[in-house]
């Protein structure tokens, strides 16, 4: 990494300024090189990531202003309907399209960093991967899947619903599953949960759910987590549903929101 460099070359500077020309002594020489190295990676790393920040910033702009766009024709809708159910989620789904485009190309902004900050390569391809996931790009999502980071719930979610989506085997999904439960605090299961059980009841495994369940509700309260227990408890597993926890579900894409369209009314005189 060329700021480690950097901060070496200083580190060496500072330590011979001090040695040859200060005449510290080799023990305080050693102490300015240090400080040398730490005070450079402070300074360099604040304002990199100052910079890293403002692009990111600008790819979250780009999000938001196309959210908008999509909840004002959403509202318009409401005054005069689209034709169809299916018209309107096609014409949501290409609009989203055009503005998620946008924000890939201004990911592709990060990368003049990657010199200057570790992992960076890593951390672009995982906001590219759940960029392509939204606009359900799968083959791109499958080619940067091996470079995410899955530090975070929502990131593990994903890769179990693709791995769930390519029929992979339950263990190797569940391997997924506890590396990442084990990582969050108390009611950070809750999406991971409702994942892992989802998977586990569509695959005929009501048993290996409920102990999932069992489990995640002892660091969790979540109603939806607590419901799908008790209806498997009650051997009730056609009333399994994480409905509950709305978009965070539903933007896994394992499940679609039912939607129900209004008829419009007659009214006679």
């Amino acid at each position: 990494m060329i700021t480690v460099v950097i901060a070496v070359a200083a580190a060496c500077g500072c330590f011979s300024l001090a040695y040859f020309v200060g005449d510290w002594g080799a023990g305080w020489s050693v102490f300015a090189g240090v400080l040398g190295f730490g005070v450079f990676q402070g300074i360099a790393g604040f304002l990199i990531q100052k910079r890293v920040k403002a692009e990111m910033e600008r790819v979250q702009a780009i999000l938001l202003a196309g959210q908008k766009r999509l909840q004002a024709k959403m509202q318009r809708w409401q005054i005069r309907p689209p034709s169809s159910v299916a018209a309107a989620q096609k014409e949501i789904f290409e609009d989203t399209k055009v503005f998620v485009k946008e924000a890939l190309a201004q990911t592709e902004e990060l990368r003049k960093f990657k010199p200057w900050v570790p992992l960076m390569g890593r951390q672009i391809a995982t906001a590219q991967l759940q960029l392509s996931w939204m606009v359900k790009d799968f083959k791109t999502v499958d080619r940067l899947l091996p470079q995410a980071i899955c530090l975070d719930p929502t990131m593990s979610c994903i890769k179990m619903a693709r791995l769930y989506m390519l029929e992979k085997p339950t263990d190797e999904i569940a391997k997924v599953y506890r590396k990442a439960v084990g990582r969050v605090r108390y009611n950070g299961n809750v999406l991971l949960a409702a994942t892992m059980s989802w998977i586990q009841v569509r695959r005929g495994d009501a048993d290996g759910a409920f102990k999932t369940l069992t489990e995640a509700l002892k660091k969790s309260d979540d109603a939806t987590l607590k419901r799908n227990h008790e209806t498997l408890m009650n051997n009730r597993v056609a009333h399994f549903t994480n409905s509950g926890l709305g978009d965070p579900w539903y933007s896994l894409l394992l499940e679609e929101p039912k939607v129900h369209q209004q008829r419009p009314r007659s009214v006679y005189r």
